[in-house]
């Protein structure tokens, strides 16, 4: 799996129900947990606590970091992650999964090389990047993913001993249409979903929000009810079957493996006749949009589309 580009935060997610409704054992109190039963600022979970980090990240977004013993670059990151989580002051969590000791949670994030961050947002899953990066880069795509946490309404904060809670930004109500777009989102009704994004953006045209909602729940839209190893098993049995391979490149994308979604694609318009290729053009262009113009896997896809169109 590629590392993205800094800031390269996926604006897609997908319901994890599957994971929560497991059956859950309460949390056991961290050591570190401040006094009064707080939320500490770093603490480890498991896959029988799972279920209280999913309600945890409909207050605050929890950063959640895939790890292990023997992992060297995990040793790396993790006190990064630590610092910059820290340093924010409550605005997140950092939530921290030992994949060894905890292997549903694992297969369940897709964890396919390890370190591996994403972020849960309202319950919802925001892969961010693989391996150890720069502490920069984690501070840029932080600072993007309390952005999207604030377009989704998760503006809370955990209280820091002997501080003050540090005061999120962008608590400004939702607009009406985005508002109900993402009650819709929050009940599974995608279609409502869709209508609201489709009337804020014939009421602005230029609401980039707006926008990046639709390609977001029309992504889910599409996956709500796919099996992955029957869409798989499809896609293998029709190489050149168009519904079959987007199917599959939506699942990818939906479980972080953008450049693999990127890849089949790619591949699938390479192999079709020219006069059977909009649909596949299309599709890449909707799901660049999703991911964004500047992220370093749009770009390489966009050169390697423009490489076989002309």
């Amino acid at each position: 799996m590629s590392t993205p580009a800094p800031g390269s935060v996926l604006r897609g997610a997908v319901d994890l129900s599957s994971l929560r409704n497991r059956p859950q054992t309460p949390a056991p109190a961290s050591p570190d947990a401040p006094a009064g039963g707080a939320t500490p600022l770093v603490f480890d979970v498991t896959d029988a606590t799972f279920g209280d980090v999913l309600e945890l990240s409909r207050t605050v977004p929890v950063v959640i970091d895939l790890w292990a013993e023997w992992c060297e670059p995990c040793k790396q990151l993790s006190p990064v992650l630590e610092k910059v989580v820290t340093e924010l002051g409550g605005r997140l969590v950092l939530a921290k999964v030992d994949v060894d000791a905890n292997p549903q949670l694992a297969q369940g994030f897709r964890a396919q090389s390890i370190p591996m961050v994403l972020a849960l947002v309202a319950g919802q899953p925001v892969p961010l990047f693989t391996g150890a990066v720069p502490e920069q880069q984690v501070r840029d795509v932080f600072a993007q993913l309390l952005q999207l946490a604030a377009q989704h309404g998760v503006t809370g904060t955990v209280p820091v001993e002997g501080t003050e809670p540090a005061e999120a930004p962008g608590d400004e109500p939702l607009p009406p249409l985005h508002a109900e777009a993402f009650a819709a989102i929050e009940e599974g009704d995608y279609a409502r979903a869709v209508a609201a994004y489709e009337k804020a953006l014939v009421e602005d045209p230029r609401d980039a929000d707006a926008r990046a909602g639709l390609g977001q729940v029309r992504l889910l839209a599409r996956v709500q009810d796919a099996d992955l190893q029957a869409a798989r098993a499809a896609a293998a049995a029709s190489p050149t079957g168009i519904d079959a391979q987007f199917l599959v490149a939506d699942l990818d994308v939906v479980g972080g493996h953008v450049d693999d979604a990127f890849g089949r694609l790619l591949e699938l318009f390479a192999a079709l006749p020219t006069d059977e290729r909009a649909p596949v053009r299309e599709r890449l262009l909707e799901l660049f949009g999703l991911i964004g113009d500047d992220d370093a896997r749009v770009i390489r896809a966009r050169t390697r589309l423009a490489s076989l169109l002309f």
